[in-house]
């Protein structure tokens, strides 16, 4: 019984090669914490990115103002081109609003006769993206979904 004691005792003094384990246990958490954050990091970026897109749009649309189908077409191109974005990433539909009412409409004929017509262009920009933790199994695509409102009258 004091043999086994003796041995064990030596295992405890002998320390050699104990950095490697502890680097072998610590080296693949750091990493992976790493590359998460790396991940997450572009996740944010391009959410900016696609505030800026909205941002852009905004002030594409107060400064041309689009009436009719095919300028809003135009619109749409010219953001997409500007931004970056693939072509079908980009909508912009014209809304009313009928006096102080709190829903929009996309029908102007809805409004009664001498009604207060506020005229909106919505703006919506999507996209994905996906993480590369997705290959391994872990999380999902990310889905962006950007909407914003401008008053154009």
């Amino acid at each position: 019984m004091s043999g086994l004691i003796r041995k064990l005792g030596s295992f405890r003094k002998n320390e050699a090669g104990s950095v490697v384990i502890e680097t072998a246990i610590v080296v693949p958490v750091l990493a992976i914490m790493a590359f998460g954050s790396f991940e997450a990091s572009r996740i944010v970026s391009r959410h900016n990115e696609l505030q800026v897109a909205v941002a852009e749009a905004a002030a594409i649309v107060l400064a041309s103002t689009p009436d009719e189908q095919s300028e809003i077409d135009t619109v749409e191109q010219v953001i997409e081109t500007s931004t970056g974005l693939p072509a079908g990433k980009v909508r912009l539909e014209i809304r009313y609003r009928c006096n102080s009412d709190a829903s929009l409409t996309t029908d102007i004929t809805t409004c009664p006769t001498g009604a207060v017509i506020s005229e909106f262009i919505h703006i919506n920009i999507w996209d994905t993206y996906d993480p590369i933790w997705k290959d391994f199994g872990i999380g999902d695509t990310v889905s962006y979904d950007i909407r914003r409102r401008v008053q154009i009258s």
